[in-house]
């Protein structure tokens, strides 16, 4: 699979915890042992995402993924598997041995290498920035923005001179195609083929990925060029609609905090970083998408908007407040003034004042929405207010807290003459209409109630083969024991596959453990089965040999009366050839014998 060695691989297995790995994408809550979120692989609303951190493996009983921290690594970036180990080995601070680095089938070549000119560039745009006489301009600029060094050294903020090829000349001598370059927007070419640097006379902003890597940059003009605001074409490694600006930065804050604030542009989620609000985030340009919206519900719960205060700004909110609760994100916006932005509300009114007004004072989504409403009617005319309350009632209606609800409908009730009573009928009346169906049909939601319920309805001996595969892949003892006193005498046939790549896993590895036996599954449907065994069965630490011994003796009992049944029919089939009724009769008389005892114990 690899040419990292194998004790080096579980070494870093063991020095990650899978908890902190998927935490990192995944919003997770404690629940028992595991811990519970929404899944990142399928779309879904209540969470079916289960970790196990006793087990090291994570498994989804919506869409069935399963894994350990290498396994997850892997879906979620498309890395393979050597490019996985790495991945948590610098999280560790393990060093691999030197190898070949292998190419995963995330990137083509052609971007994996503009991926490092990028990275390149961006520090030749901040080293300009800093320390060039080409870059003092700029650097001007962002001090008079109000911008400390500290922040321009965070973000790796930069300066692209004016010399038309300075960037291509740079790139060009580390080896980078000056097509390449052109074609990811570094550079662009003039009619006889010149090359040109895309972002010269203008301060640069990297926008860089959720792993910290930049791939694209953002210019603004210092310099009075026509477009104010210049970005990287979309391509393979940046598509705007996916990235949010700082997430790379915020995403720990987010976690800590339980919020994330989102912010309009670059400079908004930078003076607020700055002012102490570290989990702001940013869209690039553009509205908020459906994709950003459930990334951010996988890390949060609560979204505070923090969008300029006029027009646009307040539309922009509604838009984004809408598809925020659509993903399910509990939404809050931010208490700016009239006509302000995060960046001139900091530099009129100061850092406190923003953390403690702004955004420690904002104001739930529903009154929100209700003032913006209120903006498209006349409610001097009879028609618009029952129309505003109509819409208002709708909306309200929708909203899961109690109190919540009811506060909001007595301020219309208060505002409209309308009692109080009456638009809470309707508001009932609403919500029962609208009420999802439950669109279980026996899905494996959870690992819950549904579970328990279908496997009270599984034959003994299936059940008892799942539990014991349960324990064999948490103890290699156990597995062992079932080689020798069962071997693949298992009913079910993806079972005795199972337990058959179990058997040969444990001929090179003299510890089991589900994490690392689920990595080294060459099958993607296996690797699911035995996650969810694995995940679905509690296993205590200290099992009763008896409990072990009803297990074996279970499937021995069904697997032998199975193997009776099949010689007799053999049987039955011959005695019919020879012409012999009594025989065959006697014969079925024994098979349904012993039909009716397998039903009785089963």
């Amino acid at each position: 699979m690899s040419r990292i060695p194998n004790e080096v691989i579980e070494q870093v297995r063991e020095a990650n915890d899978i908890t902190d790995v998927v935490g990192e994408y995944v919003q997770l809550k404690k629940q028992g042992r595991n811990y519970l979120g929404l899944c990142p692989f399928h779309k879904e609303n209540t969470p079916s995402f289960t970790v196990s951190p006793d087990k090291q493996i994570f498994h989804c009983f919506g869409c069935g993924k399963g894994g350990n921290a290498a396994t997850f690594l892997m879906e979620m970036e498309g890395f393979s598997f050597v490019e996985a180990i790495r991945i948590l080995a610098e999280k560790s601070g393990i060093d691999l041995p030197e190898q070949k680095q292998e190419q995963g089938p995330v990137l083509s070549e052609e971007s994996a290498g503009i991926l490092e000119a990028f990275q390149w560039t961006a520090k030749l745009y901040h080293h300009l920035l800093r320390h060039g006489k080409e870059g003092k301009e700029g650097y001007q600029y962002l001090l008079e923005r109000g911008l400390s060094e500290e922040a321009i050294d965070r973000f790796q903020l930069g300066y692209a001179p004016m010399a038309e090829g300075f960037t291509a000349t740079f790139l060009e001598k580390k080896g980078f195609h000056k097509q390449a370059l052109a074609k990811f927007g570094l550079i662009t070419t003039a009619g006889d083929g010149a090359a040109l640097d895309r972002f010269r006379g203008r301060v640069i902003f990297p926008i860089r990925n959720h792993l910290g890597k930049t791939v694209a940059f953002g210019g603004r003009t210092i310099t009075g060029q026509d477009a104010k605001y210049l970005n990287s074409p979309e391509s393979e490694l940046f598509q705007k609609s996916r990235i949010l600006f700082n997430f790379d930065l915020a995403k720990s804050h987010i976690r800590k905090t339980g919020e994330a604030v989102l912010c309009e542009g670059y400079m908004d989620a930078i003076s607020a970083y700055q002012a102490g609000v570290k989990n702001a985030v940013a869209t690039l340009g553009t509205a908020l998408t459906e994709y950003q919206a459930r990334l951010l519900r996988r890390y949060v719960d609560t979204v505070i908007i923090c969008y300029d205060a006029d027009n646009a700004g307040q539309e922009a909110t509604y838009k984004a407040g809408q598809l925020l609760e659509a993903a399910g994100c509990t939404v809050k916006t931010a208490n700016l003034q009239n006509g302000m932005d995060p960046d001139s509300h900091i530099k009129e009114h100061g850092a406190e004042s923003f953390v403690n007004d702004v955004i420690g004072n904002s104001s739930t989504f529903a009154g929100f929405f209700m003032k913006h409403l209120k903006k498209g009617f006349n409610l001097s005319l009879e028609g618009d207010r029952i129309r505003y309350v109509e819409l208002v009632t709708k909306r309200l209606a929708m909203i899961d807290r109690t109190i919540e609800r009811e506060y909001y409908l007595k301020e219309i009730s208060e505002e409209f003459g309308i009692s109080l009573e009456t638009l809470m009928l309707e508001a009932e009346s609403l919500r029962k209409n609208t009420a999802p169906k439950d669109k279980t049909d026996g899905k494996r939601h959870t690992n819950g109630s549904y579970e328990k319920r279908r496997n009270n309805l599984l034959p003994a001996f299936h059940n008892a083969e799942k539990k014991l595969i349960a324990y064999m892949l948490h103890d290699s003892g156990i597995a062992r024991r079932a080689q020798e006193e069962l071997g693949a005498q298992f009913i079910i046939e993806t079972h005795q596959v199972l337990v058959t790549h179990l058997y040969a896993y444990l001929e090179d590895h003299l510890d089991g453990g589900a994490s690392g036996f689920i990595e080294w599954l060459p099958d993607e449907e296996l690797k699911r089965l035995a996650a969810e065994l694995a995940m679905q069965h509690q296993v205590t630490e200290h099992v009763s040999d008896r409990e072990i011994k009803d297990y074996i003796r279970t499937i021995q009992l069904e697997s032998g009366d199975k193997a009776s049944i099949k010689s007799l029919k053999q049987e039955q089939k011959l005695a019919e050839q020879q012409n012999d009724p009594v025989r065959a009769a006697q014969i079925a008389m024994q098979i349904i014998e012993i039909q009716k005892q397998l039903k009785h114990t089963n």
